[in-house]
């Protein structure tokens, strides 16, 4: 309960920050993506300067997700390779009580 609530104290303020940039940042900005003629560039995007705020949200967001995950995958594999031991042991427990049992019922 605590853990929720913390969470909901982070992340409504970082919200209504992102609300709050979103509102007051409407104005249109020109991106220029060619760094050889800014004055006349062939690549350019013009849009509210909101967007550029949450793309490079998302794009972080995304690039961190994809960098965690691929630091974990060396414990992705382990806990593969061990889920594997284990259903192999509890095969082999199964037929040695198997056996067991028809020796004693033999």
């Amino acid at each position: 309960m605590l853990r929720r609530i913390l969470w909901w104290g982070g992340a409504l303020p970082a919200a209504l920050a992102l609300l709050t940039l979103a509102v007051i940042n409407r104005q249109s900005v020109t991106l220029v993506l060619d760094p050889f003629r800014p004055e006349a560039p062939l690549l350019s995007l013009v849009l509210p300067f909101y967007v550029f705020l949450f793309s490079s949200l998302l794009i972080g967001i995304l690039i961190g997700g994809t960098a965690v995950w691929l630091a974990q995958a060396r414990w992705r594999r382990s806990a593969r390779r061990r889920a594997r031991e284990a259903q192999r042991w509890r095969a082999e427990a199964d037929r040695l009580a198997r056996e067991r049992a028809a020796l004693a019922a033999g």
